[in-house]
């Protein structure tokens, strides 16, 4: 079994896709749409990715993006967000 990456490098990485991807974290959380256990979830899950490399690469690369990479292990999630965040705006 892989070791899990870094907790802060992952929470970041996982707030930055959600930033680049136009999922609003705060906007969710305070709508009831995402909740503090299930944040730390994919946090963990973040932390287990193949792709962490990739991911940074690609963040950094790319300011804005209307779709979650689908290497990312939360893309579905990051996917219902982003639309959540559409219907409230």
């Amino acid at each position: 079994m892989k070791p899990l990456g870094d907790h802060k490098k992952h929470y970041w990485l996982a707030k930055r896709m959600a930033k680049t991807t136009g999922a609003d974290l705060v906007a969710a959380y305070q709508a009831g749409e995402l909740g503090q256990e299930e944040w730390a979830q994919m946090v963990h899950k973040c932390r287990g990715c193949d792709w962490a490399e990739g991911c940074a690469r690609w963040l950094r690369k790319t300011p804005t993006a209307t779709d979650v990479p689908s290497t990312c292990v939360n893309c579905g999630r990051f996917t219902d967000l982003q639309a959540d965040t559409d219907k409230r705006v």
